[in-house]
């Protein structure tokens, strides 16, 4: 069945509804004026195979899109730009969001191409509604942290790298520039497997964080079309329990306390036990106490935590408060230390070095351009399609 132009037309204005472009700016874009592009959306002007072209990835969709028998949706798409407050008026973040649509379609048209396996991706999807508030949000993101590291088989022992760990699970992973008030986004769609980007701006250390941040979407959050998560919605719900899933995913609270247990604190000053023999008698009690102070965690203590568990010293030290493991006063002092410039020179002495993510490349970049070399050495794209 041919298409036809007022058909055409139909989908390519629904296409650019979605993204929340206007007439104007899709025309500029393309480099026609915008009375052209209404006549085209109108049905009353053919659209060249160029501006077709450019039109598709404009809108992140795929050129076959608009000339198949039946046109979809794209409400995932729709959704998330509908659902996010701002979205529409940055145009930096709807080309970031588009781009990566398109690559990410990209890349699965080149595996369909080379006839590789499958990508299935094996991460669980946990069937929760938002939590009505930031309490419920937290106390939900701690049990899911705790579940998935339970089904993973991680005990509680530090994660490896998160990428890595996340490409085993089936989820695609890159590191590229991003609005600098966006710290990662996650993409999700029927037609291609989850995809994780982070800012390549943001340090190293930041990006383990990050990536656990960003699975906390890809687990809970999968009918939505994706999600971005910028600085000024840290406020929000879902962002409140993705933080907290990452910091029982990267912090695991039994793996804390045996750590802080092994620096010989972490205890009470004070404890009490009754000891019973079953002779029918009363138990006896004991009573211990430790050295004053002596418990006291100090930041050469943080420093090797936060080392071990791969995680900034910042974000240990308020692990640490969660875990009631420090006092708030405590968590106060300990910020103030962590910013001091001595606190360097002491990890140096220590030989403690943040675990950041163990490479700055990107994993889907990598197996994009080794998609891209093995289909052109195959001869199934042209060489400037390679380009």
């Amino acid at each position: 069945m041919t298409v036809t132009q007022k058909e055409l037309g139909g989908r390519l204005r629904s296409a650019r509804d979605a993204v929340g472009m206007t007439q104007e700016e899709a025309a500029a874009r393309i480099e026609v004026s915008r009375p052209t592009l209404a006549q085209v959306e109108a049905g009353n002007r053919p659209a060249s195979s160029l501006e077709l072209d450019r039109l598709a990835g404009l809108y992140g969709r795929d050129i076959r899109d608009f000339l198949a028998p039946q046109f979809e949706e794209d409400e995932a798409l729709r959704a998330l730009f509908r659902a996010e407050p701002g979205f529409e008026s940055s145009a930096d973040l709807r080309d970031a969001l588009v781009a990566w649509r398109n690559k990410g379609r990209a890349l699965s048209n080149l595996e369909v191409l080379l006839e590789l396996p499958q990508r299935l991706c094996t991460a669980a999807a946990y069937s929760v509604s938002l939590p009505a508030t930031r309490w419920l949000a937290i106390e939900q993101g701690q049990q899911v942290g705790e579940e998935e590291r339970s089904r993973l088989g991680l005990g509680r022992a530090p994660l490896p790298g998160l990428a890595d760990l996340l490409e085993s699970q089936g989820v695609r992973t890159a590191v590229e520039e991003l609005p600098d008030n966006v710290s990662g986004m996650t993409l999700l769609g029927r037609e291609q497997s989850p995809l994780i980007v982070l800012n390549s701006r943001h340090p190293p250390l930041r990006w383990r964080f990050s990536f656990a941040h960003e699975y906390a979407h890809v687990l809970l959050d999968r009918s939505r079309g994706g999600v971005v998560s910028r600085l000024e919605d840290r406020n929000e719900v879902k962002e409140i329990r993705a933080n907290a899933f990452a910091a029982a995913l990267l912090m695991p609270a039994d793996g804390v306390h045996a750590f802080v247990q092994d620096l010989g604190k972490g205890s009470a000053s004070r404890h009490t036990a009754q000891v019973y023999d079953e002779e029918g008698q009363a138990p006896v009690r004991v009573e211990g106490r430790a050295a004053p102070r002596s418990q006291d965690l100090q930041m050469y203590d943080v420093i090797r935590i936060a080392e071990h568990f791969g995680v900034s010293r910042m974000a240990m030290i308020y692990r640490l408060r969660n875990l009631r493991l420090i006092t708030q006063p405590e968590l106060e002092a300990l910020k103030a230390q962590a910013e001091d410039r001595h606190t360097d020179e002491v990890a140096g002495v220590l030989g403690a070095t943040p675990r950041a993510e163990p490479e700055p490349s990107s994993a889907f970049r990598r197996r994009f351009v080794g998609c891209l070399l093995e289909a052109y050495r195959r001869s199934l794209i042209s060489r400037g399609k390679l380009l």
